[in-house]
C-alpha cells in the first residue's frame, strides 16, 4: 500500500517535492489544506488531489492520511510539525525544520520515536558527500583546512514571508540547512566556535546577505549567501595537498542532474569524478517513505544538531548588528 500524504500548504514547492515524485515512488498525495479554502480547492483541481480539508487541523484528523508535508512560512513549521506528530502522522517539513533548539526539543518530545520526522534537505546523502568524507577521513590529500560555500538565490517575491524576520524570512534560513547538512556529512558538526554577520538591511530588517563561519581545531568553514540575479551553489574544499570543487550542488528542478567533483592536486593532474544523474526530489520522497517503516528517528537527531548551530550563528549576527 502506498504511503498516503496530506499537504499542509498549497504551495509551488509541494508540486515539485511531493506531487511530481509521488508518481514514481510508493506514495500518494491524498489531501491538501491551505489557509485559503478557495486556493486549496483550485490547487486540488490543478493537481488532481482527491480531498480538500477546510483546515490544517481537519487534515491531521483524517484517519486515511499517514504522513504530512509541511511547506508553510518558516516560523510555522514547528507548530504544525508538533501537532502532526501528536496526531500520529509521519512528518516531512521544508527546511529549516525549526528555528530554535527549543522548538526541536519540543518536536522530539512530540514524536517520541513513534513517528518519523524529516527535514526536507533535498541535497542530503548524495554520493559526492560520501566521496569527500572519505578524502577527509583517509587523509588522502592531507588535512582539510577550509570549506568555502557560496549560494545565491533569486530575489524573493515582494511582500512574502521572506521579507519578514518574524516569519523566519531571510537568505540565511533559506541556505543554512543545505550548508550545514553538507558539513555534517563530510566533516561533522563538532565545532569549537561559530559566528555570523549580516547588515540586516532588507525589507523590515531581514537579511539579504549573510556570512556564517564555523571553526574546528584544524578547519574553518564559511557560507556566503545572498540574493541576486544568478543562481549559485558551490563548495570548495581546500586540503593541504589538493582542492576539491563542486558546482551546482543545488538546482531546484525535478529532472535528474549529474554532478562532478573536480580534484586539483598540488602536485598532480586534475581529476574529474562524475556521479550519475539524481532526481533530488524523487529520492528525497523515496527515502522518507522508506524511513516510515524504520525504528528510531535518526533524521530528526541529525536535524537537531544543524538547527542548534543555525540558531547560534543567527543570534551572533543579530548581536553584532545590535552593537555595531
Amino acid at each position: 500500500m502506498p504511503l498516503e500524504i496530506g499537504l499542509i500548504g498549497a504551495t509551488g514547492i509541494a508540486g515539485r517535492t511531493m506531487l511530481a515524485p509521488a508518481a514514481m515512488t510508493n506514495a500518494h498525495v491524498r489531501a491538501v489544506a491551505a489557509s485559503d479554502a478557495v486556493r486549496a480547492k483550485e490547487y486540488a483541481n490543478q493537481y488532481g488531489i482527491e480531498v480538500v480539508h477546510e483546515s490544517y487541523a481537519a487534515l491531521l484528523a483524517d484517519p486515511l492520511v499517514d504522513a504530512v508535508y509541511i511547506s508553510l512560512h518558516n516560523s510555522a513549521h514547528h507548530r504544525w510539525a508538533v501537532r502532526a506528530a501528536v496526531a500520529g502522522k509521519h512528518v516531512i517539513v521544508e527546511k529549516p525544520l525549526c528555528l530554535t533548539a527549543e522548538e526541536v526539543a519540543e518536536l522530539e518530545f512530540a514524536a517520541d520515536g513513534a513517528v518519523q520526522v524529516t527535514e526536507a534537505v533535498a541535497t542530503a546523502h548524495h554520493e559526492w558527500q560520501h566521496a569527500v568524507r572519505s578524502f577527509v577521513s583517509e587523509g588522502r590529500y592531507g588535512v582539510l583546512r577550509s570549506v568555502r560555500t557560496r549560494m545565491t538565490f533569486a530575489e524573493p517575491t515582494p511582500g512574502g514571508y521572506r521579507d519578514h524576520p518574524e516569519l523566519g524570512g531571510g537568505i540565511f534560513y533559506d541556505c543554512a540547512s543545505y550548508w550545514l547538512q553538507a558539513l555534517q556529512a563530510t566533516v561533522g558538526l563538532d565545532v569549537t566556535e561559530v559566528s555570523g554577520e549580516s547588515a540586516f538591511d532588507g525589507p523590515n530588517g531581514v537579511d539579504r546577505s549573510f556570512l556564517a563561519t564555523l571553526h574546528w581545531p584544524d578547519t574553518t568553514a564559511t557560507l556566503e549567501c545572498s540574493t541576486g540575479p544568478d543562481h549559485v551553489s558551490e563548495h570548495l574544499f581546500e586540503f593541504d595537498g589538493a582542492t576539491v570543487k563542486l558546482r551546482n550542488f543545488l538546482r531546484p528542478v525535478v529532472a535528474a542532474l549529474p554532478l562532478n567533483l573536480v580534484v586539483t592536486p598540488a602536485d598532480g593532474e586534475r581529476e574529474v569524478i562524475s556521479f550519475a544523474p539524481v532526481a533530488y526530489y524523487q529520492r528525497q520522497l523515496a527515502d522518507f517513505v522508506h524511513s516510515t517503516s524504520a525504528h528510531g528517528c535518526p533524521g530528526l537527531t541529525e536535524a537537531a544538531a544543524r538547527i542548534e548551530l543555525m540558531e547560534a550563528i543567527y543570534a551572533d549576527a543579530r548581536r553584532r548588528k545590535a552593537t555595531s
